[in-house]
């Protein structure tokens, strides 16, 4: 592998605040994003075909595993922004010394995770109130991916450094990989196919570790390749740098609690909540969360992209292009999102019938999905704004955002709702849900219009190196 990063003549500069260039950095993640998505769409689907107890326990317990992982991603998400500026600003050495802080960091956290969840993890589903055949689902693919998130920190990390150096071309081909053995591994070992026993959802949760494996092996190999390595003196800058440490973990604290909230521990209170209205309520809320999961993929995909362009931009000291890089790519999230609200809205009863063929199921579900119409837009912001202020190192204000608007609007929104409206029932949780991402995405623009995130320097004690431009956005 050659390196691609190099100083260009001024005939080759592109304008890095166009929307052909946001989408061609954008499009390998946007590939990625989606392709994980579909994967684990897939991996449900082929669950679904187990019973509703199952069909209602995988997302429940994915999304309680997410937890500790979503505040993991969310973090090395600073990854990106701190690789990026250093791109920027010339410090190529740099780029790849933060990979390793994170990569030592990313597995001393889950040692102790696992160590900790594995043996709480039936309390855990217990305290949800989930039913108990489900619960005994929830807690062995639970465990399972425990296990394999200690080895998906390497993928964290290697999607934040190829996108950092802006070749998410990489991030692509190993993600892909690993996603077509996790499915090809799914279907033998869940139905047991091969001479392999059939281990119903214990197979979806090792089908998922052995995809992340291979994803793994190909990101570390790449990553120590003698063109990374000339290019970015991979293989010689494993040593242990606190102060980087320091970096990764203040910008990309905040930014982790704010996934966790977002993501995993939204999900849970989500589940929690509809939880007490039965195991078809809970089937349903699967389902339209698989469909959800899907149509914003893209959007943090362009997120994604969005935060390497703004770092490397903010790393030259043009933050005046970065305002034009979030709204070019604004427009597509908003314009791509809105079409998928109508989809949802005209297209409901179908959608869910692909799911279930249980009547009350399908009946649920697609009154959950005039919610998830009603709240595609607002959540295209939210993510967009997001990745923006993560580029510019301001995690802070989207965390708090995002904690209101899970433990207040939909925590304690979607308790009362059904209270104070009984005959709400399971919508009502999802009404407070719908609230919640309308007030985060508002919140966020509201952040990023306010230019103060243009005050943040994330390196204000060391010396500006010479940017280079880079023609990888095209690759």
């Amino acid at each position: 592998m050659t390196d691609k990063s190099s100083l260009l003549s001024q005939s080759h500069t592109t304008d890095e605040t166009s929307l052909r260039y946001m989408l061609k950095l954008a499009a390998p993640m946007v590939v990625t994003t989606i392709s994980f998505t579909i994967m684990q769409f897939v991996d449900r689907f082929m669950v679904s075909r187990l019973g509703t107890e199952a069909l209602a326990a995988i997302l429940p317990a994915g999304l309680v595993s997410f937890l500790p992982s979503g505040f993991a991603i969310g973090a090395m998400a600073s990854l990106n922004t701190f690789v990026s500026q250093s791109l920027g600003r010339g410090d190529k050495k740099d780029c790849s010394n933060y990979f390793w802080q994170a990569i030592y960091m990313g597995f001393a956290y889950f040692v102790v995770v696992v160590v900790i969840m594995w043996p709480a993890a039936p309390w855990i589903f217990k305290m949800m109130g989930q039913p108990a055949g489900v619960a005994e689902m929830e807690v062995i693919y639970f465990r399972i991916m425990l296990y394999a998130h200690v080895l998906a920190v390497i993928n964290w990390s290697g999607n934040q450094f190829f996108m950092g150096i802006h070749r998410p071309i990489i991030t692509m081909c190993a993600s892909l990989c690993g996603q077509v053995v996790n499915v090809a591994a799914n279907y033998v070992l869940i139905f047991g196919k091969l001479g392999f026993p059939p281990m119903g959802i214990a197979g979806a949760g090792w089908g998922t570790f052995i995809g992340i494996a291979v994803a793994a092996v190909i990101n570390m190999a790449v990553f120590l390749s003698s063109g990374m390595n000339t290019a970015f003196k991979t293989r010689r800058t494993a040593n242990i740098d606190f102060s980087k440490m320091y970096d990764l973990l203040k910008v990309g604290l905040p930014a982790g609690f704010g996934l966790m909230v977002n993501v995993a521990f939204w999900g849970m209170i989500l589940f929690g909540l509809v939880g007490r209205f039965g195991t078809e309520a809970l089937a349903a809320t699967s389902a339209v969360l698989s469909y959800t999961s899907i149509s914003v993929m893209p959007v943090v995909g362009i997120a994604a992209a969005l935060s390497a362009a703004l770092g490397k931009t903010i790393g030259q000291g043009r933050k005046d292009l970065a305002v034009k890089q979030t709204s070019a790519c604004l427009r597509v999230a908003l314009v791509y999102m809105g079409l998928v609200g109508v989809c949802f809205l005209v297209f409901r009863n179908n959608l869910m019938a692909f799911w279930s063929s249980d009547a009350k199921v399908i009946k649920m579900g697609a009154n959950i999905l005039i919610c998830a119409a009603v709240y595609q837009v607002f959540h295209a912001a939210r993510i967009i704004y997001g990745g923006s202020l993560r580029g510019a190192g301001d995690t802070v204000w989207p965390a708090i955002a995002s904690a209101v608007g899970a433990a207040l609007i939909l925590g304690l929104g979607g308790l009362l709702l059904p209270k104070l409206f009984p005959s709400l029932g399971y919508i009502g949780p999802w009404i407070a849900a719908t609230f919640s991402i309308i007030v985060v995405g508002l919140a966020n623009r509201w952040r990023f219009k306010s230019n103060r995130w243009m005050n943040i320097d994330l390196f204000k004690r060391r010396a500006v190196g010479v940017p280079v431009e880079i023609e990888t956005a095209a690759e």
